[in-house]
């Protein structure tokens, strides 16, 4: 099955957060709190989604409280911080949301996703994920952690199924 035809089954969307929604640079300040950015595009395009029906997730093994609040503010309902070990935190997400793994995308970048992109439907990960994801993704979006790449999966996914509304009045 091509990419493309992968992207037409996507149901719902998973993404971990430091090097895919963040690039893999923080900021300290001198209380010792990390700080990390997120791009604008991909938080339109999280909003795009949600009011087309998609559930989006994020499992991530990060405990801040800033992206989960800032998540949440997104409207994504399902945010598990500090999850080392994402495999329980999948199925969670696919029993809440009645899905079937092969109708899940998930975006991950580094050794911990790897368990959950060898059990979705459709894995993916931004160009500068580790060598190792490379051989795992079905799809490698050209665009780096934190700079775009989640826009990229979900406006593809959306177009392809005719769901990618510019009409935002």
């Amino acid at each position: 099955m091509s990419s493309l035809a992968h992207f037409s089954q996507v149901k719902a969307f998973l993404f971990d957060v430091d090097g895919v929604f963040t690039n893999n640079e923080v900021q300290i300040t001198e209380a010792g709190e990390l700080l990390r950015t997120i791009h604008l595009r991909d938080s339109f395009a999280l909003k795009m989604a949600l009011r087309e029906g998609f559930p989006i997730g994020i499992i991530t093994g990060g405990t801040s409280l800033g992206i989960a609040k800032r998540l949440n503010e997104l409207g994504i309902e399902f945010v598990a911080v500090g999850k080392h070990h994402k495999v329980p935190s999948l199925h969670e997400f696919a029993e809440k949301y009645s899905l079937d793994l092969n109708n899940i995308l998930y975006m991950g970048d580094d050794i911990t996703d790897i368990p959950v992109l060898n059990k979705v439907g459709l894995p993916c990960c931004p160009s500068d994920a580790i060598p190792e994801i490379f051989p795992l993704a079905t799809y490698i979006s050209p665009i780096p952690g934190g700079r775009g790449c989640i826009r990229d999966v979900i406006q593809k996914t959306l177009q392809i199924q005719g769901k990618w509304n510019v009409n935002v009045s």
